[in-house]
């Protein structure tokens, strides 16, 4: 019984499949028969449009006369209108050498103007007189299209009585084809002559062909570019998932170049036609099964009924002392939850409170990391203010006063700057937001140097600057000049033993970003401390000279600004220090 049943079924999937396969291509036929009036009627519609402009009388007297300029406004613009009209992609004149004189398209980027299309069939069958027809992807505008093209003869000859003096060729555009091709499940596809798809609701088939394509055909569509110059590779080599539904199909040939529409009936409606007609051969023979088991069913049910009757008492006692066993489980469990609960609470309790002490702990480590490295930026203008309090004793002694004036003034700066970095600990100790404004960096850097001038002079450094106007970032000023006086106070300590003391300050843009480089003639960084120069505490210089903390701090003040400060051996000696923040953004 179980093969005659597996037969019925096996058999109904095979007549319904093919019944189906029967309909949905007939389906096919009629859908593509519709297509291909549709796309014939499209093709046919712009056979007259270049035959006709080639009658133009502007046509023939531009061939005549190609320099003259006026000539080739009028027709261009006459082109254009003709294909504003018309709704083609373009419409173009070629002379007997292929060149492009005039275009619709000559205001566009992308103008034919002045491209040579010789190579080009639908050129050459037209300049020998006859009607040139091609689709190919324009290696102008990468754009694919349907080109018609038509000789032009000099004005007042007869057409065919001597040799075209230029072509005039339209091309179609056929996407809105494919556009509407895009509905429908079945794959629809357009091949040329040597069986390439050039126009397909499957995008991945495009530019593939129906099968494996020789040299000599190979070669025909390199030289002419149809297709952009690629070789073109068989549907089947594909990755399976881009090749669904490539399989039979129905075709009508279309237009004059020997295409073939083509429609690919989808395999898995008559796979699911067939399936369904299997699954209802088994409800059939399921309900036959049933319709049998009945009358077998009744007369033992009168049998079983007392053993289920027993059978149901017996569940029902075990159901209730599994019910008393569970309720049971589950108070203990509750308990067992209640008890870890309070657990949990007393474990948040504690991991709160440490969390408190560890939050306040790494403020009390950061204030005094922030406290030792603005102790350390501290000596910079101190030892400003001592230089130039040194430098006003003498000029006083000698009786200038302006000069001493103005060292007064820079010491009045120094110390204005020192409060401002005082400030700044108390403002970190006050946990206030820093503020952000316009910074001009020349005049930071201006700034950092006139801090340092009597220190170059003092130590005889040779400084050179290389600095733009008017380029300005967001950051803060302050801690801006505590970096430039960081890194210029370590150039003069590299260059302190050098027989040639010179540094050099270039500002410039890169990227968007404002780039400082800071350079010394002294003699470098080591290799080895090159990764290390930005940790705490690390420092190339001799015991007592410093903490190592200045160019950590400067860093970070730099990233603060969504900067970066970074630092390697200048290729003509020296080290090289760079600062790059981006311009005009918050830091």
């Amino acid at each position: 019984m179980a093969a005659i049943a597996v037969a019925l079924v096996f058999a109904a999937y095979l007549f319904a499949s093919k019944k189906a396969r029967e309909d949905y291509r007939y389906a096919a036929e009629r859908q593509l028969q519709i297509i291909a009036l549709d796309l014939e009627s499209t093709l046919e519609k712009y056979e007259t449009l270049p035959y006709s402009v080639a009658y133009l009388p502007l046509t023939s007297q531009l061939l005549a006369s190609p320099a003259d300029a006026g000539l080739v406004q009028n027709l261009n613009a006459t082109l254009k209108d003709i294909q504003a009209h018309a709704k083609v992609a373009a419409i173009y004149l070629m002379d007997s050498k292929g060149l492009t004189i005039a275009a619709s398209n000559w205001d566009m980027p992308q103008t034919f103007v002045g491209q040579n299309f010789n190579f080009r069939p639908y050129f050459t069958e037209a300049i020998k007189g006859n009607a040139g027809r091609f689709y190919a992807v324009g290696n102008t505008t990468s754009i694919p299209g349907y080109f018609i093209a038509q000789p032009v003869y000099p004005a007042g000859v007869a057409r065919g009585s001597t040799a075209p003096v230029g072509v005039i060729a339209v091309k179609i555009s056929l996407n809105e084809f494919e556009q509407a091709w895009r509905s429908s499940e079945e794959a629809i596809a357009l091949a040329d002559k040597h069986g390439v798809v050039f126009l397909s609701n499957r995008t991945a088939w495009q530019y593939r062909s129906l099968h494996m394509l020789d040299e000599v055909v190979q070669r025909d569509i390199a030289n002419t570019l149809q297709y952009v110059g690629s070789r073109i590779m068989p549907i089947f080599s594909l990755p399976k998932a881009e090749r669904d539904g490539f399989g039979a199909y129905v075709a009508r040939p279309i237009g004059r170049l020997g295409w073939q529409l083509m429609l690919f009936p989808a395999e898995g409606k008559a796979i699911r036609a067939g399936l369904q007609a299997s699954v209802l051969c088994c409800l059939v023979l399921i309900v036959v099964a049933a319709f049998l088991g009945v009358y077998d069913q009744r007369r033992r049910r009168l049998q079983e009924g007392m053993a289920a009757q027993v059978a149901l008492q017996q569940a029902a006692q075990e159901l209730e002392h599994k019910i008393a066993e569970r309720t049971g489980q589950l108070m203990t469990a509750n308990q067992q939850l209640e008890q870890k609960y309070g657990k949990l609470k007393e474990t948040e309790l504690l991991l709160r409170s440490t969390q408190n002490e560890l939050v306040q702990a790494g403020k009390l480590a950061m204030l005094g990391q922030m406290a030792a490295g603005i102790t350390h930026e501290l000596n910079q203008p101190l030892t400003a203010i001592r230089a130039f309090a040194d430098n006003a004793g003498t000029f006083l002694s000698q009786g200038k006063v302006a000069q001493a004036a103005e060292n007064l003034a820079h010491i009045s700066h120094a110390s204005a700057r020192m409060g401002q970095i005082v400030g700044q600990l108390k403002g970190f100790a006050r946990k206030s937001p820093q503020a952000v404004s316009a910074v001009d960096v020349t005049e930071a850097i201006h700034a950092a140097v006139r801090l340092l001038h009597s220190e170059f002079e003092r130590q005889a450094v040779q400084l050179e600057l290389s600095l733009g106007e008017g380029l300005h970032i967001q950051g803060d000023p302050v801690r801006l000049e505590q970096v430039l006086l960081n890194l210029l106070r370590n150039a003069m300590d590299a260059v302190e033993n050098s027989a040639i003391k010179k540094i050099y300050i270039h500002l410039g843009t890169e990227q968007g970003k404002a780039i400082v480089r800071i350079l010394d003639s002294g003699p470098g960084l080591p290799d080895e401390a090159v990764q290390h120069l930005f940790e705490p505490f690390f420092t190339t210089k001799p015991s007592g000279k410093g903490l190592g903390l200045g160019l950590a701090i400067s860093s970070s003040i730099v990233q603060a600004m969504n900067g970066v400060l970074s630092a390697r051996n200048s290729a003509g000696g020296g080290a090289e220090f760079i600062i790059a923040i981006p311009v005009g953004q918050a830091g």
